[in-house]
């Protein structure tokens, strides 16, 4: 006779079921069925720390409907910001305590996402990323590929559009693609690929932005990304190619004057 699957059978499920949702399908009402119950359950049993692993995931799969929404022109009720907003803190305020560092990075990471996306506040949300850089640096492998990558791209797209250092926001951005290359998952590999080219295009060097591009709207067509994330690489990639004509053409007049 098989036993009843722990809490965190479905906190695991739940993550899966959120990748898919978020790269793929864009139907979050599956990752929501295994974490909302799994959250309810460690409150009943006094698990604190499986609660905060529950309310942390809870609370990225309420971030990727959101940002799937907005994707698709829908704008946000406040309710649901909100919804998201709530999540994170209660993640962390157990991590800290209990002196969990890479779930403590992974909390201040949504966080940072709540001001930085859904506030558009880059002051509100550096605060937590650079803590949960900090955090990552300290304890290398013991927090997992893919929250590093993501604070890493973050950090990265700080350097490219508010600050504007591009020599640090291609290094970001190349480090997040490492790590997602590492992870292996094939749905996560364009946005990093996304990402490290705009870098490259706002830096001039725009024949690698395409390099970066083509391979990325290839990726995302091979894993089966839907449609608006499919459509963001190719539209990229389209600018990136308008640079490059422009550049070229600079070129090829300067030669011959």
């Amino acid at each position: 006779m098989s036993s009843e699957p722990t809490i965190s059978d479905p906190i695991r499920r739940g993550k899966d079921a959120l990748f898919g949702a978020a790269f793929r399908t864009g139907d979050f009402a599956l990752a929501r069925g295994h974490l909302s119950p799994a959250r309810e359950r460690a409150v009943r049993d006094g698990d604190r720390a499986l609660e905060a692993a529950a309310a942390d995931r809870l609370g990225l799969a309420l971030h990727y409907e959101n940002i799937a929404r907005l994707m698709q022109g829908i704008e946000l009720p406040r309710a649901d910001i909100d919804a998201e907003e709530a999540l994170f803190p209660e993640a962390l305020d157990f991590r800290e305590a209990a002196g969990d560092l890479a779930g403590v990075a992974q909390s201040l990471f949504g966080l940072g996402l709540v001001f930085q996306v859904l506030h558009r506040d880059w002051t509100a949300a550096m605060p937590h990323f650079w803590r949960a850089l900090e955090i990552i640096a300290d304890i290398g492998e013991a927090s997992d590929l893919y929250t590093r990558s993501e604070i890493h791209r973050h950090v990265g797209f700080y350097y490219l559009v508010e600050e504007v250092r591009l020599d640090d926001a291609a290094r970001h951005l190349r480090r997040s693609l490492e790590l997602r290359e590492q992870l292996g998952d094939p749905r996560v590999i364009p946005s990093g690929l996304v990402a490290l080219g705009e870098a490259e295009l706002a830096a001039g060097h725009c024949a690698h932005a395409v390099e970066l591009l083509t391979e990325a709207v290839l990726t995302a067509q091979r894993a089966g990304l839907f449609t608006e994330r499919i459509k963001d690489a190719e539209q990229t990639l389209q600018g990136a190619r308008a640079s490059l004509a422009a550049q070229q053409g600079v070129r090829a007049r300067a030669d011959r004057d």
